[in-house]
């Protein structure tokens, strides 16, 4: 007898840390992702213009849906913005386990365009969070917030327990996005899971954050922009940890109900990054640009919750995620994905 695998709904399922939980999923779940496509995603890069790094772009978000088909995930293109056609499709698929990722995923960016961060994270989320109510079988709503949320770090380390000012845009909606799933919580009784991250990195991104723009300035031998004197220090994450602490929380019920951290536990500084960059990289180029002001000093986040709860460690220090990533980056230059400027 065939037993009948629980359902896994992942909106915002084709981006970065979407198409890399589905994946990962597949095996033991009926896993469904649902994304427009648009926001950071194919459409948006192929309406932009023409050149090598958006090209190489446009073929890493191929790469995910291929690799979403190839492993026999559900894929629907819906706009979470769309309340009426989301619910049917929410119902439609009736999942045990409901991941809102959908999201403006930059901060930069946010602070530039508020209105569609509003639209693209806040409304999705809205509609996710009201979808969700009619679901009789559902175990847990996750909900991926951010670092960013605690603002300017006053110490080393924050925990979740840390009282949060977020600085900008970004962090103001996460930190709102955070409170309505904690709302639908306390009024509907939605089962919830909040994870905030930091400092993401990993083989197919494509919203341009630091491990990222720092490699594909390596390959084209650019200069390295680097914000202020390089002190400052992030808690750099590799995607390959997000997945599986997530994957974690999922399965244990002593998350329900709870938020976590879930970064690699210790912030490394930038000028660290740029010398382990330099391994792979000997001529590497520097150049120091005037830090954003919006951008808040952070440091590591406390992972002693994910410990003790769920028995969650990563695994991945930043040397290691490095040689990882960019492993990757030389494989496809290989593969003429990436025209790096010494190949031209």
């Amino acid at each position: 007898m065939k037993i009948k695998k629980e359902k896994v709904l992942i909106i915002g399922g084709s981006g970065f840390i979407g198409h890399n939980l589905a994946i990962k999923l597949c095996k033991d779940y009926d896993v469904s992702v649902v994304d427009s496509f648009d926001v950071n995603n194919i459409k948006s890069f192929k309406s932009k213009i023409s050149n090598n790094q958006n090209s190489f772009y446009i073929k890493i978000l191929n790469e995910r849906i291929k690799l979403l088909k190839e492993s026999n995930v559900k894929i629907y293109n819906q706009d979470a913005r769309n309340y009426k056609k989301i619910s049917k499709l929410v119902d439609k698929i009736n999942p045990n386990y409901f991941f809102h990722l959908a999201a403006v995923a930059h901060a930069n960016v946010s602070n530039k365009n508020p209105f569609s961060t509003f639209d693209n994270s806040v409304r999705t989320l809205e509609n996710s969070l009201d979808a969700s109510r009619s679901l009789k079988k559902l175990k847990r709503f996750f909900y991926l917030s951010s670092s960013m949320l605690y603002g300017q770090f006053k110490k080393t380390t924050v925990n979740e327990n840390t009282i949060c000012e977020p600085l900008g845009i970004y962090g103001a909606l996460k930190f709102a996005g955070e409170k309505m799933v904690i709302g639908y919580n306390q009024v509907f009784k939605t089962p919830y899971t909040i994870i905030r991250p930091s400092a993401l990195y990993g083989e197919r991104c494509v919203s341009r954050r630091v491990i990222q723009i720092f490699i594909e300035s390596a390959l084209k031998d650019e200069p390295v922009l680097v914000n202020g004197n390089g002190k400052e220090k992030l808690d750099f994450t590799y995607i390959g940890d997000l997945i599986n602490g997530m994957i974690k929380m999922m399965k244990s019920n002593k998350s329900k109900n709870q938020i976590f951290n879930l970064t690699y536990g210790k912030s490394r500084s930038i000028l660290e990054l740029i010398n382990i960059l330099k391994i792979y990289f000997p001529k590497l180029k520097i150049k120091t640009i005037k830090r954003d002001k919006l951008m808040p000093i952070r440091g590591t986040l406390s992972m002693k919750k994910a410990k003790n709860l769920v028995n969650f460690s990563s695994e991945y220090n930043l040397e290691r995620g490095m040689k990882k990533m960019i492993n990757w980056y030389r494989q496809k230059d290989n593969e003429k994905y990436f025209i790096s400027k010494n190949q031209k």
